[in-house]
């Protein structure tokens, strides 16, 4: 029996995010659309993460349009978006209402894969988005957000992706943001899971701590049936292992990838001078390709590194960037144990810095942590102690009932406060996920401001 193994391509949406902060406009991806589709792709990936917010805050462009455009012109190839669970494409929790309307507009306007997190790996946070991809006829797969510690055993996540395909999961993805899955601990998790789930595993890591390719090989051999990459163009360092050598190497293994590498060959040529125009302009900063093996010894992702380093350079604070990630571990302890990826990873980081620059842990706390503490984002994975809670929150209360549950519906309000400008549903959320660069953006829109120049909007501002 012939070894399968499929890819999804990240180029569209996580390679680009990752190396040039989301910066690729739609008209550098049309001409190439075509090839990527014949390529043999099990999926591209190429909507949500950060493309909602880059293409109405810094690329003048209308993201459902780029999803529409990019829905047209592929034929044979399922189109797959990134989403934040209950905080859809922003930064807080939205109403059941808001999550329902978003993830039916995604599927209409040609999306097939919605895949799903929860930063804490709250299932919770996770329900209404399953519900809704499943009854408006889209593919569901649900993430783990992979990290570790005492409490993130082979057994929890295994015990995770079984309750998720309990909840309606038509495949499940391992998470790993942060490219901390080692090679042996990749072949244990996927060995296990695959012995007590039905449905198809798919693995996402980067390449930032440079083992990332042990990780896929050994994943593979365990029977993970999808790896992610990106077209080596924007491969490597913070994004993905390279389509190409990941394909080839397997294929020399007895591996039937579907891919065709003349086809896959094209998409890179095509890319490379793309790529290197991002470079010259400065946007493509060489960081992003570095290795950074700090990675495994601190579990922090390669973006919120280079973060880092640039917030206290900024501040002429590098000489404490050590100290800082020194720091990150401590704090996330002191909080539970909370997978870093978005928004966790900004505010660890954040929380990291105040208790250094400060000179006294905790005597500065940001509101996304004391909302955090009380329980806003979810079920910490470990219970924080009463001691560190009542350092962040005082006597104010701790929830214990699932966030969304303490909203009211919110489309119809968000209805009438853009009601000048919105044209449709799509129009709406987008407004409702971001409420300024939205109005400003459907503002220009509704003034025919159609045509400003990319090399014109301000890109100073990383997402």
């Amino acid at each position: 029996m012939t070894k399968e193994i499929r890819f999804t391509e990240t180029v569209l949406r996580d390679g680009q995010q990752s190396q040039i902060a989301t910066r690729m406009p739609t008209s550098d991806m049309l001409p190439i659309i075509q090839t990527l589709d014949e390529a043999g792709y099990h999926a591209l990936e190429m909507w949500g993460g950060a493309t909602f917010d880059a293409c109405i805050r810094f690329l003048n462009e209308d993201p459902w349009e780029r999803l529409r455009t990019i829905r047209k012109a592929v034929k044979h190839t399922k189109l797959q978006m990134l989403l934040r669970g209950q905080n859809l494409l922003g930064y807080k929790n939205y109403a059941d209402d808001v999550v329902e309307a978003f993830v039916q507009k995604s599927i209409e306007n040609g999306i097939d894969i919605i895949r799903v997190f929860d930063a804490l790996n709250d299932t919770r946070n996770l329900q209404t988005s399953i519900e809704a991809t499943k009854k408006y006829g889209g593919h569901c797969q649900p993430a783990i957000s992979y990290t570790t510690s005492e409490f993130h055993t082979i057994d929890y996540f295994v015990g995770l992706t079984t309750e998720l395909e309990k909840m309606g999961a038509d495949s499940i993805c391992i998470k790993d943001m942060a490219g901390i899955l080692t090679p042996d601990d990749a072949y244990r998790l996927v060995t296990e899971i695959k012995s007590k789930i039905q449905v198809p595993l798919e693995v996402h890591t980067h390449a930032t701590s440079g083992i990332a390719e042990m990780t896929y090989l050994k994943a593979v051999e365990a029977g993970a049936d999808i790896i992610d990459t990106a077209i080596s163009s924007f491969s490597g360092g913070t994004s993905q292992p390279a389509t190409e050598s990941m394909a080839l190497a397997l294929e020399n293994l007895g591996y039937d990838t579907h891919l065709d590498m003349k086809k896959v060959a094209e998409v890179a040529d095509y890319f490379n001078p793309i790529r290197d125009s991002f470079r010259a302009e400065g946007l493509l900063n060489p960081k992003v390709k570095d290795t950074e093996p700090k990675t495994l010894l601190y579990k922090v992702p390669g973006g919120m590194l280079s973060n880092l380093l640039s917030q206290l350079t900024e501040q002429g604070l590098a000489d404490k960037y050590e100290d800082v990630l020194r720091e990150v571990p401590k704090v996330r302890a002191d909080l539970g144990y909370p997978p870093l990826v978005t928004p966790l990873s900004q505010m660890v980081g954040t929380q990291a810095v105040m208790n250094v620059i400060s000179g006294e842990r905790y005597k500065m706390v940001p509101k996304e942590i004391k909302d955090y503490v009380k329980g806003l984002y979810g079920k910490p994975p470990v219970a924080i102690s009463e001691e560190m809670t009542k350092l962040i929150i005082g006597e104010e209360e701790v929830i214990t009932v699932r966030p969304a549950d303490l909203l009211t519906p919110e489309l119809q309000t968000y209805e009438e406060e853009i009601k000048e400008y919105a044209k449709s549903t799509e129009d709406v959320l987008m407004y409702a996920l971001f409420p300024q660069q939205g109005k400003d953006f459907l503002g220009r829109r509704e003034d025919r401001f159609y045509d400003v120049p990319v090399q014109e909007v301000n890109v100073t501002l990383d997402i």
